[in-house]
């Protein structure tokens, strides 16, 4: 991307956050908390690639795991001391906190990507304003998310065919995880910042900090006060405070490599824009793969009580099925950025090898503990044989996936970092509506199915998007080739 503005020199100021604080260092004799910065940057544009790569993105799937386990702890303790009917209801409510999340982390990565690239760039007064832009953009958000949320939970309940039976702790669910929205949208804003700067560290803090309290709060008001979903929607709320405001005051205390002033705390047009240009098309496709995904929840709750219980619990194993290629995903995102940034295409290439290479191998060891084991992963979060099989068989097509996203997840990380958004916003489209609807909704049409073969749409629409993706590097490599003289390609001849 081009940098319209000249570059700046590093320099620190102090800045309000809309209400939180970030004291950045100008004092000389502070300045070492700046270079270990400073190192994190050099380190994604010199240097080696796989061994900076791997120490970046350690902490990323370590905050992903612990994100997961906060998620599913929810459904783990309803699952243990609460009805079949709170386990449905967690299950379809959290898949769709889960999807809105999604939406939130894909347009923060507007700001990931053109923070990274400011700072690899080495143009902190520019990387102040993408924040500054960054948080009036969301505080906006924020408030028309939580009125949106919190009066139409019941519909949108509706729409998710929750069974009759969990309608009213779905709704309840997802009313009260709404009227938290202020903290679900400043946990993600604040990993994006530290993501686009090279700091997957104060992420893991975060999380951590929620993993913590939320374990507290389901032990507490399900497994005591036998409060159902309601209790876990208020644990989950309640955690994600008190990590954004413990994470604020760690952050305060630290030096951050860029500048920001009051004056940045404004919706800049250009920042702005650019934030727009890059996150848009991100959370459209995020939007959009997670609704397919909540249609094929749709089908399945559809077919009955066990079906839809069987489903939510494979669901939720898969967010740590996949926990390893997407963690690659945002560090490839994070790592590319700086380096275009920094005009280090070459590295960006070869970043996109290694993560490939060490992601296949970890997807062979999931893949094979979902596809012969599904049934003993499913029993952390269910107890009813039933609801048991259902999971693993479901579990089993994820097996395949397990492989095949390996690829298109390093893939899109490559991409996002590049700022394609729309290619990859465009090959999602694809994937999820030209393939992953129509397929599990004409296989769930066959009399007597197995959620296995309902399950297969996911791979197939990978596999579609993994060569959409090839083929698309292949174009744009061609494109940024140099044409080669007359003269001196008939010599190469």
């Amino acid at each position: 991307m081009e940098n319209i503005r000249k570059p700046d020199k590093m320099s620190g100021t102090p800045g309000i956050l809309s209400g939180f604080y970030f004291y950045i260092q100008a004092d000389p004799e502070k300045a070492r908390p700046r270079e270990k910065h400073m190192e994190t940057q050099n380190a994604f544009t010199q240097g080696k690639i796989l061994s900076p790569l791997l120490r970046f993105s350690v902490p990323v799937l370590l905050a992903m795991f612990l994100q997961a386990t906060y998620g599913a702890v929810d459904l783990l303790v309803v699952g243990k001391f609460a009805e079949t009917a709170d386990i449905s209801a967690v299950a379809t409510g959290s898949q769709l906190m889960q999807t809105l999340t999604t939406i939130l982390v894909g347009l923060s990565m507007g700001i990931t990507v053109l923070l990274g690239q400011k700072i690899g760039a080495g143009e902190p007064k520019s990387a102040g304003r993408v924040i500054g832009s960054g948080i009036s953009l969301f505080a906006i958000l924020t408030c028309v998310l939580t009125v949106l949320f919190v009066s139409l939970a019941a519909p949108i309940a509706k729409l998710m065919q929750a069974p009759e039976a969990a309608l009213a702790p779905t709704v309840s669910y997802l009313r009260i995880c709404s009227a938290g929205m202020l903290f679900i949208v400043a946990f993600n804003v604040l990993g994006s910042v530290f993501r686009g700067i090279g700091d997957s560290k104060m992420p893991l803090i975060s999380v951590a900090i929620a993993c913590v309290v939320n374990i507290g709060g389901d032990l507490l008001l399900v497994a005591v006060l036998k409060m159902g979903a309601a209790g876990a929607a208020i644990a989950t709320a309640g955690a994600q405070a008190v990590s954004v405001l413990l994470s604020m005051i760690i952050t305060a205390k630290r030096t951050l490599p860029f500048s920001l002033t009051k004056a940045d705390i404004r919706l800049d047009r250009y920042y702005t824009g650019q934030i727009l240009k890059l996150g848009v098309p991100m959370a459209l496709q995020d939007l959009l793969v997670s609704i397919s995904f909540l249609v094929i929840m749709a089908i399945v709750n559809a077919l009955g009580l066990i079906e839809s219980a069987g489903v939510g619990v494979a669901e939720k194993l898969c967010a740590f099925i996949m926990l390893i290629p997407s963690a690659y995903m945002q560090s490839m995102s994070a790592f590319v950025a700086q380096n275009i940034g920094a005009g280090k295409p070459e590295r960006a290439k070869k970043a996109l090898a290694y993560g490939i290479l060490t992601s296949l191998l970890a997807g062979l060891v999931t893949g094979w503990l979902s596809f012969f084991h599904g049934d003993l992963l499913s029993s952390i979060f269910a107890n009813d044989p039933a609801v048991l099989a259902a999971s693993a068989d479901y579990l089993k097509a994820y097996a395949i996936d397990c492989l095949l996203t390996s690829f298109l997840f390093c893939f899109i990380g490559y991409f996002s970092g590049m700022g394609k958004t729309v290619f990859v916003m465009a090959q999602g489209i694809i994937g999820a509506f030209c393939v992953r609807i129509p397929v599990s909704y004409f296989v769930s049409r066959i009399a007597g199915i197995s959620l296995f073969f309902i399950g297969l749409a996911t791979p197939a629409s990978t596999l579609v998007q993994i060569l959409l993706c090839a083929a698309y590097c292949i174009h744009v490599r061609k494109k940024e080739a140099p044409a080669l003289p007359k003269e001196e390609a008939r010599r190469s001849l």
